[in-house]
């Protein structure tokens, strides 16, 4: 067998970031993937109809676009474009009402009454700060390079969400605004740090806009492999591991899995006490997706929304909160918070000339099987009544369809595990370099590791930078 200075186990943007820091210094790598594709949830295929584009797992990708790592690499040489909506965000509410979450701040916090002086103040610094605060956060526990820049967002950011809204806003409108930024993270509203996700995508929407990769996120795995071959990787599909005796001979190997793939692996002597940490690691909600094909766009009711390309569906702060604890305690919720998308707006190479695409998807118990699609439906015909005329076809997925996309989704959770203040930095283990294990060469590259969930290779890029370390030690 060809031997190899590194192998990768998995093609997600992580597992590339990882194998591409490595070609950068030198190194042979070959990355392996188990399915007949690439990329994980970063991915585009017709799932409905010939012709319409439909994102197969995320789709807006702020953090890609401005990642510490990810940024730096040529990938506009290698074809990835990103489109961007007028508008990052839309959040309608009952009343025919919606806010628009601009780009330009003071733009956002017009609309936000009493509370436009107090939102300023929570987002300006972070958004100025970014790129000096961003490389201190988006990675495992160290000293910070910028300590009080990145303290003045932390003290913010580890709240619980329940509590910021308490002590800092007047307006239910600005409560629901933040309430649909937090619910990304998948934790109840009055977890610690449940703040911290609302602060990092509110400062990326007025720091760089949402965009989204023109053509559907398989541009963005495109560009990757592109690039990485370009500098002498190797990539082998329908090549599942499921033995340490699968891989060719290496120097390195890094596995872009979660914990659960990892134990599973036969042949790697792991020790008991480090099994035990993976055994307990903490996974959490699940979702159910959702992807249409559409006669025309959206009609809702308030025609704003059709200004973003992504819209948040919880008519108040109380109602996302409501929808994320049922979930966390294993209750489907009635009328859940949903993530809608509709790229198509802005994207004409989604779907055919007049036509369109959405996606969204609502949070779910880990490992439920209910049908979420008319829970769904119901919550889009709430704010847009009509819709359901205008579907042509659609495409459904639960958690079990969603882990199958993806074996890293233990039970439909597309972060890889619950991102709990405990978990935030010290995932999957508590030690200060959560990337090595205690087997020798052998490293953890997937949102596993800080600073978990999220299309931005950052994952990968710290496991990277932790192999070279060692390499470097040991010959």
């Amino acid at each position: 067998m060809k031997k190899y200075d590194a192998v990768v186990v998995g093609s997600g943007p992580n597992g590339y970031a990882a194998a591409i820091r490595l070609l950068q210094e030198g190194y042979s790598v070959l990355i392996l993937e188990a399915h007949a594709y690439k990329g994980g949830g970063a991915r585009s295929e017709a799932l409905t109809l010939p012709g319409y584009v439909h994102d197969t797992g995320s789709a807006i990708h702020p953090l890609a676009y401005a990642s510490p790592y990810l940024s730096t690499l040529p990938l506009a040489e290698h074809g990835l474009r990103w489109g961007f909506s007028e508008a990052p965000l839309a959040h309608p509410l009952d009343g025919g009402d919606a806010l628009l979450m601009y780009q330009d701040i003071e733009k956002t916090a017009i609309q936000l009454g009493k509370d436009y002086q107090a939102y300023i103040d929570l987002m300006q610094p972070s958004v100025e700060h970014w790129d000096e605060i961003a490389p201190d956060f988006l990675g495992p526990l160290s000293w910070p390079s910028s300590p009080l820049k990145l303290a003045q967002f932390g003290l913010r950011a580890i709240q619980p969400l329940s509590l910021l809204n308490k002590i800092a806003f007047k307006e239910d409108r600005t409560k629901a605004l933040l309430a649909g930024l937090s619910a990304h993270a998948m934790l109840p509203l009055h977890k610690w740090a449940s703040s911290g996700i609302a602060m990092v995508l509110g400062t990326l929407a007025h720091k760089v806009g949402w965009p989204f990769p023109l053509g559907g996120a398989q541009a963005i795995t495109d560009a990757l492999d592109s690039y990485f071959r370009s500098l002498g990787g190797e990539v082998q599909l329908n090549t599942p591991v499921s033995s340490i005796a699968d891989l060719p001979p290496s120097r390195m190997i890094l596995v872009d899995t979660a914990p659960q793939l990892l134990l599973d692996m036969k042949g790697i002597h792991l020790p008991w006490w480090y099994r035990q940490n993976l055994k307990n690691y903490q996974y959490g909600q699940g979702i159910f997706k959702v992807d249409w094909a559409l006669s025309e766009p959206i009609p809702f009711t308030n025609k704003k929304c059709l200004k973003a390309a992504t819209v948040h569906l919880g008519p108040s702060y109380e109602a996302i909160s409501s929808s994320e604890l049922d979930n966390w305690q294993g209750r489907h919720s009635e009328k859940p918070y949903v993530l809608l998308v509709q790229p198509s707006l802005f994207d004409k190479n989604r779907a055919p000339e007049g036509k369109h695409t959405a996606w969204a998807y609502c949070h779910v118990p880990r490992y439920s099987r209910k049908d979420m699609t008319e829970a769904i439906e119901n919550q889009i015909e709430r704010f847009a009544p009509g819709f359901r005329d205008v579907i042509l076809q659609r495409h459904t997925m639960n958690t079990k369809a969603v882990e199958q996309m993806s074996a890293n989704y233990i039970g439909g959770d597309i972060n890889c595990g619950a991102q709990t203040i405990t978990q935030q930095f010290t995932r999957p283990v508590y030690q200060l370099n959560p990337y090595r294990t205690p087997v020798e060469g052998l490293y953890i590259c997937s949102s596993a590791t800080p600073p978990g969930g999220g299309v931005h290779g950052m994952c990968g890029f710290h496991a990277a930078e932790t192999a070279i370390k060692d390499m470097a030690k040991r010959f």
